[in-house]
């Protein structure tokens, strides 16, 4: 078997271009493989979850929200940042409840994801949340959206039509597509 080449670029120097609240943004120099330095620009994120919420009936839970960077709404799974110390099975649990007002009774985790490799860490986490049964939501001060019953049928067929077009949905809901035509 042919030896795998090491393709690792080795930091030599990093420095901090914006630091905010939830995107860290630096600035590196590398060596490459071949010994040339050059610059690398990247966002360190937290990570970040997402929920596939079922209902007993078989609809989704999905979320209806203003998206500041393009400029309208979205359809998208529920999700959220993981907050310091906090497992991301335990993001999932607040961050439906906090979002939808849901509580499920069976959690499974699907996989990780990474949005954005080119130029950002950040990882989602994905889990199915079934035996669902509804509290009361309580949403973030800065957070607005409106929860929606989506019959799998009519995601689908979103997901088809380009309405849905955040990745992390998108990605659910072929995970999703996939599970229901094995279980047939």
């Amino acid at each position: 078997m042919k030896k795998r080449a090491d393709l690792t670029e080795h930091r030599v120097s990093s420095e901090t271009v914006f630091e905010g609240r939830l995107l860290h943004v630096k600035r590196d120099e590398v060596r490459l493989p071949n010994g040339t330095i050059t610059t690398r620009e990247h966002i360190l994120h937290p990570g970040a979850v997402m929920i596939l919420p079922v209902l007993p009936s078989g609809d989704l839970v999905m979320e209806r929200q203003h998206r500041y960077p393009l400029g309208r709404d979205v359809i998208e799974f529920p999700a959220g940042k993981i907050d310091s110390g906090e497992v991301p099975l335990e993001t999932a649990k607040r961050e439906l409840r906090e979002e939808t007002g849901y509580v499920a009774e069976h959690w499974q985790f699907l996989r990780s994801i990474h949005v954005a490799i080119a130029y950002s860490n950040e990882r989602i986490d994905l889990f199915l949340a079934e035996g669902l049964a509804h509290h009361e939501a309580s949403l973030d001060a800065e957070e607005f959206l409106e929860v929606l019953h989506v019959p799998v049928a009519q995601a689908l067929a979103w997901l088809a039509d380009g309405t849905i077009t955040d990745v992390k949905t998108i990605i659910g809901l072929m995970m999703l597509e996939q599970r229901l035509a094995h279980s047939r």
